[in-house]
């Protein structure tokens, strides 16, 4: 008997597309009468619709559709490919990978709680997610170059921020417009997802070192061993010297990088007087096409030389883009088969007459599946809140902990849904199957899961 191997990212999407067309057949359409430009569900007026069942010819242009509506996320990560392989042309990476394991000298695991940090204070403070793409093929050969395993530089990056977003604090995309809709204010349950954001750094962090330390003291426990080719070259060699022109690149490089959080960082949402550049996919790929010119221009790469490097870079990562407009196709799917307003009135009629503690833990189950099926956290939050916060006052609930119950299920998903571009794509940018991920995460989930439970039922009771 041959032995099984996992799917492909594109393969496992178009299955999910298949299986919520399917659904389309079987749960009976519906819809809220919806108020406002955001197109608010009123809670209580929920009505059955007329079906629109989604067919083959559907399933086969909703990736089409969804393609449409991430272009702007696509382009962007081609971008930053042509960027990256700008920048690698110059050598400048490999010299400065080079240089920072030689200055740490076998004291490359630090890196990784400075790191996860730094992207956990990004998710909680401004949702950083989409953005984090950008660091993927940065940072894993950089930890390959280490020692370790594609998994380790992934895991930096997509638990880092993943945690980050878990737990938000002031994130105006999703803690933001979720308040919004449940009548509170920002700064409502603050202190609770500070000390969520602690304890979910601190365990991640673990989870990840404890990891590395193994894969770096045994190799062959790497789980994803045999796979990252790729990164070979990072592991040892002939790497170019640190002159002072791939000095004077890696100095652009950090700019470039530098620039683009300040760019995306709402200061005038979260309360910094800061001027707020309010910039989003389109600027950002403008920023990273500039500054691959500049990069090429500033070590004196000809013209044809340049726009080689940029074409080749961007060529690297045109799958990524591909499964982000995949993605997006199984939310097309629920909308035109009307099907999304149902399966949160389902919910809405499972949380009715529940007490408090049940209510909340309720909340977040319901939640779970729906982040799913709606990967926005911020579509999510405009659909849902509305509904399920009005019915948390007879709970008992107030509606910060609906915030919270909402954030944290949206949250936990994000780190393992194959419905989430950035999970799948920061895995095909770190040649990592998607099985090999859930073996290598799912125990961090368990933990994260069980710690969430408790923070919320706590928070019920008191």
């Amino acid at each position: 008997m041959k032995k099984f191997h996992m799917p492909t990212a594109y393969t496992i999407l178009f299955i999910l597309l298949i299986l919520v067309a399917a659904a389309t057949w079987f749960i009976p359409a519906g819809a809220y009468e919806r108020t406002g430009e955001e197109e608010t569900p009123v809670a209580g007026t929920y009505q059955a619709v007329d079906s629109t069942p989604q067919g083959p010819g559907d399933v086969i242009l909703a990736s089409f559709q969804g393609f449409y509506d991430a272009v702007d996320v696509a382009l962007f990560i081609l971008m930053v490919g042509g960027f990256l392989g700008v920048v690698m042309k110059t050598g400048a990476i490999d010299a400065g990978v080079s240089n920072i394991i030689r200055i740490l000298n076998g004291k490359e695991i630090w890196l990784i709680p400075v790191l996860m940090i730094m992207f956990s204070l990004g998710g909680t403070s401004f949702g950083m997610w989409e953005e984090t793409m950008a660091f993927y093929p940065l940072l894993i050969p950089v930890f390959v170059s280490a020692g370790y395993d594609p998994l380790v530089g992934i895991s930096v990056v997509l638990l880092g921020s993943g945690a980050g977003v878990l737990a938000s604090t002031v994130n105006p995309f999703a803690t933001g417009i979720a308040s919004g809709f449940a009548g509170v204010s920002l700064g409502d349950g603050l202190l609770p997802r500070l000390l969520m954001l602690f304890v979910f750094d601190a365990v991640a962090i673990w989870y990840v070192m404890a990891y590395a330390r193994k894969v770096r003291a045994h190799p062959e426990k790497s789980l994803v061993a045999g796979f990252g080719r790729r990164f070979e070259a990072h592991k040892g060699g002939d790497v170019p010297s640190l002159t002072m022109r791939r000095k004077v690149v890696l100095a652009l490089f950090a700019a470039v990088f530098l620039v683009m959080i300040y760019g995306v960082i709402p200061f005038d949402e979260i309360g910094v007087p800061i001027p707020t550049l309010g910039w989003w996919f389109p600027e950002l790929s403008g920023l990273f096409l500039v500054g691959g010119i500049v990069i090429g221009l500033a070590f004196g790469l000809k013209e044809q030389e340049l726009v080689d490097a940029f074409v080749a870079g961007a060529a690297d990562l045109v799958g990524v883009g591909l499964i982000i407009g995949i993605s997006r196709g199984i939310t097309v799917l629920m909308d035109g088969g009307q099907i999304t307003d149902t399966v949160l009135y389902w919910g809405e009629q499972a949380l009715e007459g529940e007490g408090s503690v049940a209510f909340i833990l309720l909340v977040y189950l319901i939640y779970i599946p729906l982040s799913i099926l709606i990967p926005s956290s911020s579509g999510l939050a405009t659909l849902s809140i509305p509904i399920l916060a009005p019915l948390g006052q007879f709970a008992g609930i107030g509606g910060e902990l609906i915030v919270t119950a909402f954030q944290s299920a949206s949250g936990l998903v994000n780190i393992v849904t194959p419905t989430a571009a950035v999970v799948m794509g920061g895995l095909a940018l770190g040649d990592v199957p998607y099985d090999r991920w859930i073996r290598y995460v799912w125990k961090l989930i368990l933990i994260f899961f069980v710690l969430t439970i408790g923070f919320l039922a706590v928070s019920a009771i008191l």
